[in-house]
């Protein structure tokens, strides 16, 4: 029961940092109804600033202080991503005001490989690092109850923390402020939104810019662990079936799609894979979400949406 628990935990935390890279997935679907495949782009862009600004502005500005210099890059990185999402906007996106849904999907895997490539241009093509005083050291709990405890990854919990506060604080921004509401509105029908005075290229902006801080954010935490390294932006793809199982429009869903998706694998990697050589994990959530799909195409807490005729 012991290993069990160890490795439902750990499944469960895995399952946060998915939700997490899937949140900007549901951020940029909710407001403009397109799937964004830069996002594991935005995750790569904003973790190559953040490890590279800690480096440069502590030296530049004289500052001593671990906690002052990441503070201080986090900032600029977020201003990075600011300028970043003002740029798609104003480049890009303004410029397909109305367009089919199909031509907007093929600017963002545009954006995505640009943004791969002027990252390396920008920041070098190194492996970097980030130290963000997050624990590394592994903690035993319940040591009392199992033999040796049960060996819980402490990074992994502030990881699961913070993804959690970002769904409370981002769920709330869409259900209770004007902006959130205006998103809904833009994502259900861009020219209605427009007839009564919602500007599109101002919501654009914002939401883009939300999806640019909940990449830094992923990218801090992924890069944290895993180091800072072009195939990072891959991890978008472990979150491609976290987020069409939980929904393209839910928030909660991302989160709670990773956690299905995080611990399912992890069980099935365990106790089923000896039996069937090993590699569940890799496909593991594809085949979840082919079987779900069939059963309920818009994921498990989506919306669904029916046309009238």
């Amino acid at each position: 029961m012991g290993f069990f628990l160890e490795t439902l935990i750990g499944g469960l935390m895995s399952g946060m940092l998915y939700g997490l890279v899937a949140l900007g997935f549901v951020l940029i679907f909710k407001a403009s109804g397109v799937f964004n495949f830069a996002q594991g782009a935005m995750v790569l862009f904003a973790a190559l600033a953040m490890a590279r600004l800690s480096e440069w502005l502590p030296a530049l500005a004289g500052i001593d202080s671990k906690w002052l210099g990441n503070a201080l890059a986090f900032a600029a990185a977020l201003v990075v991503m600011v300028a970043v999402a003002w740029l798609i906007e104003r480049l890009v996106l303004s410029k397909l005001v109305n367009q089919e849904g199909i031509t907007l999907l093929m600017a963002t895997l545009g954006i995505a490989y640009f943004l791969d490539g002027f990252g390396q241009t920008l920041f070098g093509s190194e492996i970097y690092k980030i130290d963000v005083g997050l624990p590394k050291d592994p903690i035993f709990w319940l040591e009392s109850v199992f033999e040796g405890g049960i060996l819980i990854n402490q990074e992994d919990l502030y990881a699961a923390g913070i993804a959690a506060l970002l769904v409370v604080g981002l769920s709330m921004f869409f259900q209770f402020t004007a902006t959130g509401r205006a998103l809904r509105a833009v994502a259900d029908d861009h020219q209605a939104a427009q007839s009564i005075g919602i500007p599109l290229n101002r919501i654009w902006v914002i939401v883009w810019s939300v999806a640019g801080f909940v990449a830094l954010v992923a990218g801090v935490i992924w890069g944290s662990r895993l180091g800072v390294q072009f195939s990072l932006s891959l991890v978008a793809l472990k979150a491609l079936p976290v987020v069409i199982l939980g929904g393209l429009t839910s928030v909660p869903g991302a989160i709670l799609g990773g956690l299905i998706i995080g611990v399912g694998e992890k069980l099935s990697e365990v106790y089923v894979g000896p039996s069937l050589g090993g590699g569940i994990e890799i496909w593991f959530g594809y085949v979840l979400v082919l079987f779900v799909l069939l059963v309920r195409p818009q994921g498990l807490f989506g919306e669904k949406i029916i046309d009238r005729v």
